[in-house]
């Protein structure tokens, strides 16, 4: 008890304890929201006696959930199974390797990551964008549509043609056993709706659900959630509704802010005490979110004192900005201060150009949180590709990419006709090959080719062998056998490449040794789970969006580029009290020092614009000024609209927005809130 109990405040401790029934705990920035979680879950087992394998707790990002795991079970005590605390697409693979046979599919099925669903959409169709197909395919399956149910509901030609490129994305997706990000939550909800006595089932085994980040879910998440709670109702969520900064991929601010009406008799506790900023820093923080209507209310109390004031760093343009923040990082930098400890924060990523030259110019190294991720360089997805069909002779997506890696002579062409005969003989290209005789394989490609693809199967199953004997050793038994290293000789970044191969061999084998007993499958499924914060490590000062921020600290934050069309954004269906919300998450990721900086002119989209200062200065108190005029609005509830995106429809609401109008729309059963300058009347 003492254990549990001794870091928690008043408020935290009730919390810890109201065990039964649904709680909500809204936990402002840097309150102790990860402590209070995970004290939650060790007094469930160690005090209450609940077995820990009928415990849940779900969050966003492996980061999180990695030191989440650490720390509870520092507190927890002689547990001969931990409980389970992952993300929620680690939670739905889990689940799927499990039950996916309910749904007539494979258990060994492969997770594609987002580059690899770009790939397969343009493959189908090359003409329309592929974000925005990819975005409205992963659109429909967090709404449970299938591609009948998006075809049916399209009004435009071109959303149409999308429908018809989700079916047949969803027709590649099972023919070669693949999933990806959303299936691990669509699939996952699927099963337990169609299965009364799974879910019932799944929910007895999980008698205590704790979700961290509640603010970032979905639609579909929170209907997932209610599939868990089927045979209870101890559900405890964290989050923070003025923490709620990614609509534009699906949350849904209303779970929190509604949470009482989807799980009657809520205990609502709230967490107010502020253990990472300074005074000052919370002071303008408080001051800009107080001007949000749509928010459940609280106040970021510090708990510790002193602190400069919020610095301001004004500048004539962005080349003068970049030079004026390289200056006082190296003074802080100068003062003893580490690298790691510092961070240049934006909300639109074309901003960090000018600021990456002027780091570059002052010798100050930097890391690019959310740049080419190392696992999307095109050297390490080929390593990936192998150990996939290592692991699945039958992943055809997998075999074409590395087919002429190194070079076997084999043209577009040639791999095309192959790939036809495979279907035609309702088989893999890898069976294809080995099984076809040399007189037919040599009909479509030249003979020398033949006994080229002949070797590279046998070779194939080799390595298998040895995987499966050996998972450490396999390895180098890929390399020795494929000489893959070869592929990037004689070309200008050969030495980075062969770097970034040896790192990820390194990566692996530190992986077999951590983990002795998993296989190859898991290994794969585990690369696949990465998101940008793994990234967040080493000797340099940190670069990324506020998105990317999001629930990390650092001593000293610089926030660039705070003018009217950048922080907050305006266009584009942007919602002004989630821009605003965005200012506060940006702003309450400082410890000890914040600095805010403008310039009164950018080069951006091939021109030079002048700027106006953020109004988000005056809101927090920082300045005079920089107010705008509010827009009337011409719309009303009923009026029937068009968007340039989203297409026809009706307006069921219009509201205030700071100084905008906001439409509340529906879109053939689509629900958005956006702007009224970006709304056409019919």
């Amino acid at each position: 008890m003492e254990k549990i109990f001794s870091k928690l405040n008043d408020s935290q401790a009730e919390a810890v304890k109201q065990t039964e029934g649904p709680v909500l705990i809204l936990a402002g920035a840097g309150s102790g929201k990860t402590t209070t979680i995970i004290s939650r879950l060790a007094y469930l087992i160690e005090v209450v006696g609940i077995p820990a394998s009928n415990t849940l707790t779900l969050t966003f990002t492996n980061k999180a959930a990695k030191e989440m795991k650490e720390r509870s079970l520092a507190m927890i005590e002689n547990v001969a199974y931990p409980p389970l605390l992952c993300t929620f697409h680690k939670f739905g693979l889990l689940f799927l390797k499990f039950h996916i046979h309910l749904l007539n599919r494979q258990n060994n099925f492969v997770v594609i990551d987002t580059d690899d669903k770009k790939r397969i959409i343009k493959k189908i169709n090359a003409e329309l964008p592929t974000p925005l197909i990819a975005s409205e395919i992963s659109r429909y399956k967090n709404s449970l549509m299938s591609p009948d149910d998006a075809y049916k509901q399209a009004e435009l030609f071109n959303y149409k043609q999308i429908a018809e490129i989700y079916a047949k994305y969803e027709a590649y997706l099972h023919e070669n056993n693949l999933v990806d990000f959303d299936d691990l939550i669509a699939l996952t909800y699927k099963l337990l709706d169609e299965n009364p006595a799974l879910a019932e089932a799944t929910s007895k085994k999980y008698q205590y659900i704790m979700i961290d980040e509640y603010q970032d879910t979905n639609e579909l998440q929170l209907k997932l959630i209610q599939k868990l709670c089927t045979s209870h109702k101890n559900i405890c969520v964290v989050g923070d509704d003025d923490q709620s900064i990614y609509g534009w991929r699906g949350a849904h601010i209303r779970n929190i802010m509604e949470f009482d009406q989807d799980f009657l008799g809520t205990h609502v506790f709230k967490l107010e005490e502020n253990y990472r900023s300074r005074p000052p820093i919370l002071k303008v923080a408080n001051a800009l979110i107080e001007h949000n209507r749509s928010r459940l209310g609280k106040k970021l109390i510090p708990t510790r004192d002193g602190g400069e004031d919020v610095s301001i760093i004004n500048s004539n343009d962005e080349n003068e900005e970049a030079r004026k923040i390289a200056d006082n990082i190296n003074k802080l930098l100068n003062q003893g201060v580490h690298a790691e400890d510092i961070a240049i924060l934006y909300r639109v990523n074309v901003l960090s150009r000018s600021i990456e030259e002027g780091l570059n110019r002052a010798g100050i190294n930097y890391k690019l949180v959310g740049g080419l991720r190392f696992y999307d360089r095109a050297e390490v997805k080929d390593l990936i590709s192998y150990i996939r069909v290592i692991t699945n002779f039958h992943d055809d997506f997998s075999l074409k990419r590395i087919i002429n890696k190194p070079k076997r002579g084999l043209g577009k062409a040639s791999v095309d006709k192959i790939e036809l005969a495979a279907h035609a003989n309702e088989t893999s290209i890898f069976e294809y090959i080995k099984n076809v005789s040399v007189a037919d394989l040599t009909a479509l490609v030249k003979k020398k080719n033949t006994a080229t693809l002949k070797k590279f199967i046998k070779d194939i199953e080799y390595v298998a062998k040895v995987a499966r004997e050996s998972t450490y050793e396999f390895i180098d038994v890929l390399e020795d056998t494929f000489h893959l290293k070869e592929i990037y000789k004689g070309m200008q970044d050969e030495a980075d490449r062969v770097l970034n191969m040896d790192e990820f061999y390194g990566l692996f084998r530190d992986f077999v040794k951590k983990n002795p007993e998993q296989s190859l499958d898991e290994f794969l499924n585990e690369l696949t789970l990465q998101s940008d914060q793994d990234q967040v490590e080493g000797e340099s000062i940190y670069m990324m969006s506020i998105h990317a921020s999001k629930g990390l600290e650092f001593g000293y934050v610089f926030i660039i580029g705070m003018e009217e069309g950048f922080l907050p954004l305006i266009g584009d269906g942007s919602d002004l009290e989630e821009e605003r919300r965005l200012g506060y998450v940006s702003m309450t990721r400082a410890k000890d020092s914040l600095t805010l900086s403008h310039a009164a002119s950018r080069f951006y989209k091939g021109r030079r614009s002048d700027l106006q200062k953020s109004r988000f200065f005056n809101e927090a108190g920082l300045m005079q000024g920089s107010l705008k005029l509010e827009k009337n609005t011409a719309f009303k509830k009923g009026d029937l609209v068009r968007h340039k995106l989203f297409g026809t429809g009706r307006i069921t609401g219009v509201s205030k927005s700071g100084r905008e109008f906001k439409l509340q729309i529906n879109f053939s059963g689509t629900k958005r809130d956006i702007l009224a300058s970006f709304i056409e009347k019919l």
